[in-house]
């Protein structure tokens, strides 16, 4: 059964020892922060996956990364819907009302690690306990307290409820855009809230103004 994961009482955090790309933590209860955003990283960008990734887990995906630092990177995948459990489900499970709620959250698989924990990126025009600036304009939060307001009706303009993430270790996010594995474009509303799911991908490497079709392996990173 999916669930808010260890979070009910807590703020968003992970081990640092454990933020590695495609292999779920091993200790279930996170303790130490995730590193809030550092200048020269990428925190707030998108990244987009170059045709080349063959990996199913990230082929075609746009990512918003929401902490990098030297200690490694979290992301989270923007383009894989989850339909079932719907966000009125997943509230009857945590036992949060209203429900059916008066606004629902779309949802997305967020990346391979844990997927039983729950991640809300949403505007900054809404900020919680616990919250994590992403940029200037985007915020992540992994409070109970998030999807409460939302089932309400308030909370942020825009939001998006991610269940798992992506992570990387020291150097390692670095590494593969070196080896043209990802390209970085400057985030937007529109890839990351809006419902056409099918065509993000498309549309990140549009407005880098390249044609897939063309896109070599060898290309670079924005």
């Amino acid at each position: 059964m999916l669930a808010w994961g260890p979070l009910h009482h807590q703020n968003l955090s992970m081990p640092q020892s454990t933020i590695k790309q495609m292999s779920p933590p091993p200790d279930p209860i996170p303790t130490d922060p995730i590193p809030t955003a550092t200048p020269g990283f990428l925190a707030g960008q998108l990244l987009i996956a170059m045709p080349s990734m063959t990996d199913p887990r990230f082929a075609r995906t746009v990512i918003c990364i929401c902490a990098h630092t030297s200690d490694g990177a979290m992301g989270l995948v923007l383009n894989r819907p989850i339909l079932r459990p719907s966000f009125a489900d997943l509230l009857t499970q945590l036992d949060i009302k209203p429900t059916p709620p008066v606004r629902a959250a779309p949802m997305c698989a967020g990346g391979p690690v844990d997927a039983a924990r729950g991640f809300m990126l949403h505007t900054a025009d809404w900020t919680g306990e616990g919250s994590l600036a992403v940029n200037n304009s985007l915020a992540l939060t992994a409070s109970l307290d998030v999807l409460r307001v939302v089932a309400g009706g308030a909370g942020p303009r825009a939001c998006l409820l991610a269940l798992g993430y992506a992570g990387w270790g020291p150097g390692q996010l670095d590494q593969e855009i070196q080896a043209n594995a990802w390209l970085s474009v400057e985030p937007e509303d529109a890839l990351i809230f809006d419902l056409d799911y099918d065509t993000k991908w498309r549309r990140a490497l549009g407005r880098l103004k390249i044609d897939p079709l063309l896109l070599s392996d060898t290309a670079g990173h924005a």
